[in-house]
């Protein structure tokens, strides 16, 4: 597993997809011997988030750190869809185009197969979008629906792609036709890796995302299901509105015929009770459970 301590050009140097890791974090070339840490600190990256990513995606590590950042994975995964949206996917259907449009004027088969392509970029632009908005859970079939629509695409180029055999030219291929060839075969290894970097994408986004969108929704659905208050004696209701009036512990003690420990004790469940420590607190509590006249406090 890679550590922060490591070199960040070793990463770079070993592993396909680092490249790609370290730019969707807004990093850079020019790295020079720096570790990981010391190169996601200057570019305010956290760093056991890139560690997640990229110990996820090069030794699938299931193991997620507890400490991931939410901001920063979430930019992490919007550069990766400005990526698919802006440069992938249009470049993917350039080459497309530059490989099976030529294949044979006579077929309709290379326009269908762009189709096809192109209701798959919609599928995954639909998709996208709804990340952005936070809908995971509505579309978490999503995800296999997409890749499937990829393998289509990858089969009917297979099974159906109108090369030179079907023109029965005879003889040799041409020069032309051999570099039509090569850029299927480069079109198809870009159609494969593609799939696996929208896969590990999503996988990310189950993985990761999902359980530290999961982990905060808890905390915060703890901190609301916390008892608001609990309920004051008689007593503590007393020492309230006498503090609230901005009696001192002594003077309270006067007021209600009791020891200053005792006021003071009182005062402690009731900051405990209420979860409030300031008198500008309590203020507030007092007069909204009507303890006091708002019209009486000074």
């Amino acid at each position: 597993m890679y550590k922060a301590t490591d070199k960040i050009c070793d990463l770079m140097a070993h592993e396909e997809d680092a490249i790609q890791i370290i730019s969707r974090f807004g990093l850079e070339m020019g790295v020079g011997d720096q570790t990981i840490e010391q190169v996601c600190e200057a570019h305010a990256v956290h760093t056991p988030t890139f560690l997640a990513i990229v110990n996820y995606k090069v030794f699938h590590q299931r193991a997620i750190p507890q400490d991931i950042d939410l901001p920063t994975l979430q930019r992490y995964l919007q550069n990766a869809h400005t990526y698919f949206l802006d440069f992938r996917l249009p470049r993917l259907r350039r080459a497309l185009i530059e490989a099976i449009i030529p294949a044979d004027p006579t077929t309709k088969i290379p326009g269908l197969i762009l189709r096809c392509y192109d209701e798959f970029v919609e599928e995954i632009r639909t998709h996208i979008e709804h990340e952005n908005e936070g809908l995971y859970d509505e579309h978490e079939h999503d995800d296999q629906r997409i890749t499937d629509k990829l393998t289509e695409i990858k089969n009917l180029i297979i099974k159906y792609y109108p090369g030179a055999s079907s023109r029965q030219t005879g003889g040799a291929a041409s020069a032309e036709e051999g570099t039509i060839t090569y850029l299927l075969i480069s079109v198809m290894s870009d159609l494969w890796h593609t799939q696996q970097d929208f896969e590990d994408h999503c996988a990310i986004e189950d993985d990761i995302l999902r359980p530290a969108l999961t982990k905060i929704q808890s905390a915060a659905n703890r901190r609301h299901q916390l008892p608001q208050t609990e309920e004051l004696s008689d007593r503590e209701q007393d020492v309230l509105v006498q503090v609230v009036r901005g009696l001192s512990n002594k003077e309270i003690a006067d007021v209600l015929f009791i020891s200053t420990h005792t006021v003071i004790s009182h005062r402690k469940n009731i900051a405990r009770k209420l979860n409030i420590h300031s008198t500008a607190g309590l203020t507030i509590y007092a007069i909204v459970n009507k303890l006091v006249d708002i019209n009486t406090l000074e």
